[in-house]
């Protein structure tokens, strides 16, 4: 970054660490032991769809390098649409393998990147649940490199347990980077994968 660039109040846009999702593991023993939640198994990478026969090819390239995995005990890797026009490939494991469903979304990421369509990425989301039923996303802001919890309430309605959401954000600020702006913490719902 130059002089002229501090002058005119530009800043550099933060390059996403993907690496960072192999936080979630450890994150999820915490969050086990602060929370009571545990990991569904369910995982979703979001991104804007781009018309065009190398996106479409992108994709169905990952989502082919996912469904080979012999390991995979579930159903196969799909790709689903939102009612706001976002694309979602979501991948589901036994709630046991979370490990493995990083490695899922770490290679989706990835791959889109890879591909040239990194631009296109939006985020990336892990589902827990705790005994209750009460479900938590951790979001991954792939443009910010940083995480946010993202807790439905449970009666349908589109409201958020904001309580809950900054009780895990305390929890987890020692295991994940978190996102200190809380309006980025932009609201996934419907989001599949949770």
């Amino acid at each position: 970054m130059g002089l002229l660039d501090i002058l005119l109040g530009r800043t550099k846009p933060v390059v996403a660490d993907l690496d960072r999702l192999f936080a979630l593991p450890s994150a999820a023993v915490t969050l086990e032991a602060a929370a009571g939640f545990t990991p569904t198994g369910q995982g979703a990478v979001c991104f804007a769809s781009v018309e065009g026969a190398a996106f479409e090819q992108s994709h169905r390239e990952v989502q082919a390098l996912l469904d080979a995995d012999i390991d995979r005990d579930g159903p196969p890797v799909e790709l689903r649409r939102d009612d706001y026009g976002y694309s979602w490939l979501v991948s589901r494991r036994t709630p046991d393998r979370l490990s493995a469903l990083v490695n899922d979304l770490h290679a989706v990421n990835s791959q889109m990147e890879v591909n040239g369509f990194g631009p296109q990425l939006l985020c990336s989301l892990a589902g827990f649940e705790d005994s209750s039923g009460r479900r938590l996303a951790l979001v991954y802001l792939y443009k910010r490199g940083t995480f946010y919890p993202f807790a439905p309430l449970p009666d349908g309605t589109q409201r958020r347990d904001n309580a809950l959401e900054l009780q895990v954000r305390a929890a987890l600020s020692g295991d994940l980077r978190i996102e200190q702006d809380l309006g980025r913490w932009f609201p996934v719902w419907g989001a599949p994968g949770l």
